[in-house]
């Protein structure tokens, strides 16, 4: 897809959705940081029933970490991965405590370093936290780049990558939730809805669902 027809794809999602929120329920960055973590492998959906019980009982990091892997257990049972991702979420807890005064650090080195953060993580908090201009890859964009021509690559990064290039720098920050909420709702995985997709005619995908299955 040349630049042009990329950065008419992305403002047709910016004309429908102008003000693009992430679906995760959160307070402040350290809530936000922990709902990320959560979400790996799981839908916003599942995380979203288990973290508000999860965040009266440890709403801070000191609180999280004396709750401890065996404490967070019990709240997040319902979502994939929870042994790992309860492990992940009390060692980070003790490392914001011990490392950065009980603060979610600002920069993407001291995030990655986190136990069971990852540059998709980062980036989500970056973005949404710090308003810095960053390009998360979940399956949803990752999918969306390459099925419709937008930023075809073998891998998250190179995906990242490309979208980082070709979107309008004064779209960057939004353009994450854009195209995650995009490919979520409309161009899905198995059946893409392209009969409601507003940048439809600037999408490259062949096989276009023009309209709905007859049930």
């Amino acid at each position: 897809m040349p630049p042009a027809q990329a950065e008419a794809f992305i403002r047709a999602l910016a004309v429908a959705n102008p003000a693009p929120e992430t679906e995760l329920i959160y307070h402040d960055p350290f809530t936000l940081l922990v709902a990320v973590v959560l979400s790996a492998q799981t839908t916003d959906a599942a995380v979203n029933k288990c973290t508000p019980a999860l965040f009266a009982a440890a709403p801070t990091p000191e609180k999280m970490a004396a709750l401890g892997a065996e404490g967070i257990g019990p709240y997040i049972r319902t979502i994939g991965l929870w042994q790992g991702k309860a492990k992940n979420v009390a060692a980070l807890a003790r490392d914001l405590v011990e490392k950065h005064g009980g603060q979610v650090p600002g920069d993407r080195e001291a995030l990655e370093a986190l136990p069971g953060v990852g540059r998709k993580t980062a980036n989500v908090v970056l973005n949404v936290a710090f308003g810095q201009e960053t390009m998360a890859v979940d399956t949803h964009i990752f999918r969306l780049g390459n099925r419709c021509g937008l930023a075809p690559g073998k891998t998250p990064r190179e995906v990242e990558e490309k979208l980082v290039k070709r979107c309008p720098p004064e779209l960057l920050r939004d353009a994450h939730h854009w195209l995650i909420l995009h490919g979520r709702y409309v161009c899905k995985a198995r059946a893409p809805e392209c009969w409601r997709c507003v940048a439809r005619a600037y999408c490259n995908y062949n096989d276009k669902v023009l309209a709905p299955p007859v049930k």
